[in-house]
């Protein structure tokens, strides 16, 4: 272990499973304290079962055992009050915060034409997958300029980059937050507040963090789960799928200091998908 964030604390939301429980864990291997947010419930609108609040402690616990302090929070990002409170609670049991992870997002309800969406459900896209990143961003970014340091790491997609078609509304979400993350790194550069988007490509669901994104993406296109990872790979220049791990490396990258000169970039860890 090489304790790369030894002394920081860090917001991860999404906590519960998949990227969220992955990049929890690679933050403690390097030493961070952790702040843990999540939904733990399922969310209405959305076809398909969120984290639940035992998978949520689950996570807490395996960090737990590497030595670290962990606090969560169950946190709904679509409601300000309850990001608020949770940044609060945070400061006052770390006293700072210096790592922030906007993991927390959904990926359907999707697979239809875009005339073809609900304006509820293109809502419930926005809210989750774009205004909760904002919201966060706001209850951290004033504590974090501040103090003169951070590293917002916004969890967007390759969907952020390039279109797919019948997500219209995943895609415009995804979009949006590496928009966002370019102005707000210049908003925040003067007071070395670092921002920065992360974009996986097709993520394994790897069972040991409980990842399912990957195969209620192939359900939205009504592609066999059972073919689902072939299906994907057939996609991937380097013919493999990415790994939790991947991404989870990368975030912890980015909120080290090995990263210090980095702000307003798009980092994309996707095999090469995006280079054709």
């Amino acid at each position: 272990m090489t304790q790369r964030l030894s002394g920081k604390t860090a917001v991860i939301t999404g906590a519960a499973r998949g990227l969220g429980r992955a990049s929890a864990l690679a933050f403690a291997r390097e030493g961070a304290d952790l702040v843990l947010l999540d939904i733990a419930q399922d969310l209405s609108g959305v076809p398909y079962p969120l984290g639940s609040a035992s998978q949520f402690e689950y996570t807490a616990e395996l960090c737990r055992e590497l030595g670290v302090s962990v606090l969560t929070q169950q946190t709904d990002v679509r409601d300000m009050r309850e990001v608020k409170a949770a940044v609060s609670t945070a400061v006052e049991r770390f006293g700072r915060i210096d790592v922030l992870v906007n993991n927390a997002g959904i990926a359907a309800p999707s697979g239809k034409a875009a005339h073809e969406i609900d304006e509820d459900e293109w809502e419930l896209m926005i809210d989750v997958d774009l205004s909760g990143a904002w919201r966060t961003i706001r209850a951290v970014g004033g504590l974090m300029a501040a103090q003169r340091s951070g590293s917002i790491i916004n969890v967007a997609s390759t969907a952020g980059l390039v279109g797919y078609r019948h997500f219209a509304g995943y895609v415009a979400a995804k979009h949006g937050l590496v928009g966002l993350t370019k102005a707000v790194a210049l908003d925040y550069a003067p007071s070395k507040v670092r921002v920065n988007a992360l974009c996986p490509g097709s993520v394994r669901d790897d069972s040991q963090v409980e990842g399912r994104m990957l195969s209620e993406i192939a359900r939205s296109l009504d592609v066999p789960v059972s073919e689902h990872e072939e299906t994907f790979v057939q996609a991937q220049p380097m013919n493999a799928l990415i790994e939790p791990e991947d991404i989870a490396s990368a975030a912890v990258w980015l909120a080290s200091d090995e990263s210090r000169q980095v702000t307003g970039s798009v980092l994309t860890v996707d095999g090469g998908f995006t280079a054709r």
